[in-house]
């Protein structure tokens, strides 16, 4: 489900705020390791005394902090809690209500468009809200969008919604998804500075979120034995609710980025969009899911093709998030960023490759294996997380981090439809190790961008200025990467 951003207006906010806990120091990003990282507009308190002395010593920076380190933050355990209650609530709502409205038409292209609505409007929320990111204060943002989803769950329940209703309300919470996505993001990068521990904490939110893949349905499942739909409905509505009370008593308040209307709606869009370093990052972000998501795709036709049970299928459709958990944890626990920077390109280029094991029509043994591996690339995600977040200034980080998010979900759903297309005029498993080719080669083409554009590493916290002569924003580059918030990232 999504969440969202600031608006220009800061509306006075009651209740005690919460002390802003200082951000440990990144390992990597700065010489000057003994100094705090600068974690944008907020009035920070002292550092607390739980902080970990030394964690920008030699030695640490190239082990890197570890996962531990993240949990220490005070405020990011807030976040983390509420993202758990944020994914429980998303899942648990697609898996209620495509039951939901089985039942009430006993049409399944109804039933299976509840879960096409999830991508679509991605888009539309991306482009036309992403300004809000940076110019509303963020947690007002977050709060008022688990509000929003709350208060559309809470009207799937009533029993006199129609299904057109049903399905707009569906549409609802998936247009106001990036905006939630691309703040929660941003604040990640607020709350935990822009080195090393902003790169772990959004490793652990994009763990959790692939881990809900595996365990979601299940539970929505098990639930839906006990409830009714409209009674699973109720539960996931109050799961919104509680991610907003976490998220407003518990994290600190932050102005807006952005003041006044300046490069509001599209022009402000396009001021992100025309930093070469930019577009070629996202462009990264967005071209391997584009590819990624096609054998889950096809996994229930392949299944069908080679024979096999309907045990079989669950292995095929848990083999890629459990090779993405496993890779990002690898990633996060045993290499330092250093690894982690230089491992970003290969891992990209290479991550579609064992695709090509479906040429031959292999059994499910290799089939998972390829999938597994596939997965496992996906740890090229924290290296290139520090250079998104080095690379976009701090006024524009909202709106960039939204627009990656409503890019990544989009593009996830033309891959889905295009590989449904394809298998209409040939072999699942021919079009399974076609795409590990196509993919390969449009890879290679955004490699290339990617270095044209100078985008690798931490330039853009330099303040070079991108092609169209804008400065990086010194020391604001900073944002975390396209987890997928109250969608399930």
């Amino acid at each position: 489900m999504p969440k969202h951003d600031d608006p220009t207006t800061t509306l006075p906010e009651t209740g005690p705020e919460p002390t802003a806990a200082a951000p440990l120091p990144p390992p990597l990003s700065a010489p000057a390791a003994a100094g705090p990282a600068s974690v944008g507009p907020v009035s920070a308190g002292p550092a607390p005394a739980s902080a970990p002395a030394g964690l920008a010593s030699a030695g640490q920076a190239s082990a890197g902090p570890g996962y531990r380190a993240v949990f220490r933050v005070r405020e990011f355990r807030v976040v983390f809690v509420a993202h758990l209650f944020s994914l429980l609530g998303v899942v648990v709502s697609e898996l209620a209500l495509t039951v939901l409205v089985y039942d009430l038409t006993r049409s399944p292209l109804l039933s299976s468009l509840t879960f096409a609505l999830g991508f679509l409007p991605y888009l539309v929320g991306g482009t036309l809200l992403a300004g809000l990111t940076d110019r509303l204060p963020p947690r007002r943002i977050l709060v008022v969008c688990d509000l929003f989803c709350a208060g559309c769950v809470a009207l799937m329940v009533v029993p006199a919604t129609p299904v057109a209703v049903l399905l707009a309300l569906r549409c609802a919470i998936a247009v106001v998804s990036p905006v939630f996505n691309g703040t929660r993001m941003a604040t990640l990068a607020d709350i935990l500075g822009e080195g090393e521990l902003f790169v772990l904490g959004r490793s652990l939110l994009r763990i959790v979120s692939q881990s809900a893949l595996l365990t979601g349905f299940a539970v929505g499942g098990v639930l839906l034995t006990v409830v009714p739909p409209r009674g699973a409905l109720a539960v996931t509505a109050t799961t919104f609710l509680v991610s907003a009370l976490l998220l407003r008593l518990g994290t600190v308040r932050r102005p807006a980025r952005a003041s006044g209307a300046a490069d509001s709606g599209f022009s402000g869009t396009w001021a992100v969009l025309r930093n070469r370093r930019v577009r070629a990052l996202m462009l990264m972000f967005w071209v391997p899911p584009l590819f990624a998501v096609v054998p889950e795709a096809l996994a229930a036709p392949y299944a069908d093709e080679i024979g096999v049970s309907t045990a079989a299928l669950g292995l095929l459709m848990c083999a890629l998030p459990v090779g993405t958990i496993t890779g990002e944890l690898f990633a996060g626990s045993f290499l330092g960023a250093v690894t982690r920077s230089r491992i970003v390109l290969p891992l990209a280029v290479t991550g579609v490759l064992p695709y090509l094991l479906y040429a031959p029509e292999p059994g499910v043994p290799l089939a998972a294996a390829a999938l597994f591996l596939a997965g496992a690339t996906g740890a090229y995600t924290l290296g290139l997380d520090a250079w998104f977040v080095a690379a976009v200034p701090e006024a524009q980080r909202g709106r960039a981090m939204t627009l990656m998010t409503a890019g990544m979900m989009t593009v996830q759903g033309i891959g889905m439809a295009g590989a449904g297309i394809a298998a209409e005029f040939a072999p699942v498993h021919a079009v399974v190790a076609g795409t590990g080719v196509l993919g390969t080669v449009c890879l290679l083409a955004a490699a290339a961008e990617l270095r044209a554009a100078g985008a690798t590493g931490e330039t853009g916290k330099t303040g070079e200025t991108g092609e169209t002569g804008e400065t990086g924003a010194g020391r604001g580059g900073r944002r975390p990467k396209g987890e997928t918030g109250l969608t399930g990232m």
